[in-house]
């Protein structure tokens, strides 16, 4: 990086702009948790709709990822970084001023788009605007951002739904966003993070002297197929698994993944290449990432609305019980991240679901005659804590295995299963505890208020232990080199993304 492409602002002022904009969109993951129960009742919102809120943003955060750190490595990181700020502020401001669940699912939806474009173009800055050890330390501060986005996210959702009201979730994002988007022309180089100069016209690396191919169809086909997963998911809650209306968006998103599938094998910059997501790390990490966040996210949804539901708990109560399992997930992360350098990642991840498995299985004991100290909470933090460290093992475990020149392309992955394993979380928890948040379950009397809740919670145990039994045979032995162990909520990999851009192959996604 020559003197004109160094950040005008020094790096350390370009790291805290980048980070706080990462802060908003992990913020929104969890932060809409909390303020459920409220715009329900505001918006006259069901059990489908609530769902929708939150698997709208992680499904397109998720499925466009890849997409996005393609665009950044073609079109330059800091447009492409503008484009997703002022997208996603723009939308928080819609769901901010949301008249029906329509609307508000929309914003979600493109706050997603702005989000997964706004986060590997931001990384990628990063990594272009730091070097060596600064780098590293760079990277560290952008890895503990998702702990303590996760963390902040449920009491912030708390204070403000209580406060102004469940609007002011989303439009908390706006001045951030504005004042972000006015500080970076200021501070970042315009070739920041982009590797070679780009013919427009053609969308061809000058110095390449190759077509660079945005594989736009596989990031739609992918995300559509997602979208129907969930959609026929949803609706098995209230229709049944065998009604029409179930099965033919599951065919189709069966028949869009084969679709994709086909899609990547015949582009010539396919967003997932078969050969990588045949290797046995690749198939580790995202099957330990996918359940991991699918449950963090499943047992966030259900216990903020049985709290505020069933047991009339107030927002910032909630937000407060939230707190303790959201710092738990973080510290969970950290102490994982230093066995997984002493013993090895497969023993982190079995004992991670086990404890997973055991936290939810407490959970499963609540009832309106039992107190949420010694079932909910407990049993929250105790889950928790095992879900922080699976979410190190399957980055730390993959990126140590696989040749350093699919480290861009496996990150992706990664994270692409980190968002949307998050959203096929919630949507299975959703359907089936469907009984327990249909429209009057609130005021059922006893145990059969809770009954939808304890089957939930019920099924986020098994699926952890039968994780445990999977992560036993699945998850590669042995200890990784230091250089790939890393700690965060889902974001350790942060190394691994900027070597695979250093190498020309990686597209600097976060997550």
């Amino acid at each position: 990086m020559n003197r004109h492409d160094r950040p005008k602002g020094g790096g350390w002022v370009v790291l805290g702009l980048l980070c706080l904009a990462q802060f908003m969109l992990i913020v929104d993951i969890t932060v809409v948790q909390v303020a459920l129960p409220s715009i329900g009742t505001d918006l006259a919102l069901g059990r489908e709709a609530l769902t929708w809120v939150v698997t709208a943003y992680t499904l397109c955060f998720g499925g466009l990822m890849v997409l996005g750190g393609r665009l950044a490595d073609v079109f330059g990181a800091r447009g492409t970084l503008l484009a997703g700020l002022g997208l996603f502020t723009a939308a928080s401001l819609v769901c901010g001023l949301a008249g029906s669940g329509s609307v508000l699912v929309a914003g979600r939806a493109l706050q997603g788009v702005g989000a997964a474009l706004l986060s590997p173009a931001a990384l990628a800055v990063i990594v272009a605007s730091f070097h060596g050890e600064r780098r590293a330390r760079a990277l560290g501060v952008w890895a503990a951002i998702g702990g303590t986005g996760a963390a902040l996210g449920v009491l912030v959702g708390g204070l403000l739904t209580a406060g102004p009201g469940w609007a002011w979730v989303f439009f908390v994002n706006v001045p951030i966003g504005l004042a972000v988007l006015a500080a970076v022309p200021a501070v970042v180089p315009r070739t920041a993070g982009r590797r070679e100069p780009v013919d427009a016209t053609t969308v061809v690396p000058a110095a390449a002297g190759r077509r660079e191919v945005v594989d736009v169809p596989g990031a739609l086909v992918v995300t559509l197929a997602t979208a129907l997963l969930i959609y026929g998911v949803v609706a098995a809650g209230d229709a049944g698994w065998a009604a029409a209306g179930t099965v033919l968006p599951l065919a189709g998103a069966v028949l869009l993944y084969v679709l994709f599938v086909v899609v990547e094998r015949s582009v010539r910059s396919p967003l997932m290449r078969a050969a990588t997501l045949a290797r046995r790390p690749v198939i580790s990490g995202t099957f330990v990432m996918l359940v991991a966040t699918g449950l963090m996210l499943g047992l966030f949804f259900l216990s903020t609305l049985y709290l505020q539901h069933v047991l009339g708990f107030s927002p910032l109560e909630t937000g407060l019980i939230f707190l303790p399992a959201a710092v738990a997930i973080t510290a969970g992360a950290q102490l994982g991240g230093h066995l997984i350098g002493r013993v090895g990642g497969r023993p982190v991840a079995v004992a991670a679901f086990v404890l997973t498995a055991a936290g939810a299985a407490l959970m499963a004991q609540v009832s309106p005659g039992t107190s949420v100290y010694t079932t909910l909470l407990p049993g929250f933090v105790l889950a928790s804590l095992g879900i922080g460290p699976a979410f190190v093992t399957a980055t730390t475990t993959t990126m140590a295995n696989i040749p350093p020149g699919e480290s861009g392309v496996a990150s992706g992955v990664i994270n692409t299963f980190h968002e949307l394993g998050g959203s096929i979380g919630v949507a299975v928890v959703s359907t089936v505890a469907a009984a327990g948040l249909a429209p009057g379950a609130a005021g059922a009397a006893g145990a059969a208020g809770a009954g939808g809740f304890v089957a939930g919670f019920t099924l986020c145990a098994v699926v952890a232990g039968a994780a445990g039994v999977v992560a036993l045979g699945l998850v590669p032995g042995g200890k990784p080199a230091a250089a790939f162990v890393g700690h965060g909520h889902g974001h350790g990999h942060a190394q691994g993304h900027a070597q695979g851009h250093a190498q020309g192959h990686g597209h600097g996604h976060g997550g």
